[in-house]
């Protein structure tokens, strides 16, 4: 018989709204959504609340958005297929202050240039915003495409960054 642990949860202030946090059994983040994201998560039924889990991501959060912290050091456990693991852990290696584009993403995860479209669909639903940083991927032509938080949030971030 397998024994479903619930889902642990906690809410954080921040400068882009409150921040919903998820994690695992083991404590490591599995999904961290602004209000109002295009495939956000949202508190369910079962779901329980626990602050004592979230406490080093919290205080991460905070020193990122005083500007005091340009890289993240959490364990992250997103659900997703192989690719797109591939995808997101690709964006890790987009250094604070910088931006690429979805075919550079795409070409270092070792994927066709037909696959850029796909690339921009994994991008697109990164469940772990902010700490997995989909936020720095733009356009080839440089514009700032779509983002599941909403672009006002992406120019936000961006800016804090100091790559606007």
């Amino acid at each position: 018989m397998t024994t479903t642990h619930p889902i642990c949860f906690d809410t954080v202030d921040s400068p882009l709204g409150e921040l919903l946090l998820t994690c695992d059994a083991t404590g490591a983040l599995t999904s961290l959504s602004v209000p109002g994201q295009k495939g956000g998560r949202t508190v369910q039924e079962g779901w329980v609340r626990a602050p004592d889990r979230f406490t080093e991501a919290a205080r991460q959060l905070d020193a990122y958005f005083a500007g005091e912290l340009k890289e993240f050091h959490l364990e992250l456990r997103p659900e997703g297929t192989e690719f797109r693991r591939r995808v997101w852990d690709a964006l890790d290696d987009v250094p604070y202050g910088a931006t690429t584009t979805y075919g550079a993403v795409a070409a270092r995860i070792g994927a066709s240039r037909p696959a850029v479209r796909a690339v921009g669909g994994a991008v697109g639903a990164n469940p772990l915003l902010i700490v997995r940083p989909c936020h720095r991927v733009i356009g080839a032509d440089g514009t700032l495409t779509g983002y599941a938080g909403g672009l006002d949030r992406k120019v936000r971030l961006l800016t804090l960054e100091g790559s606007l």
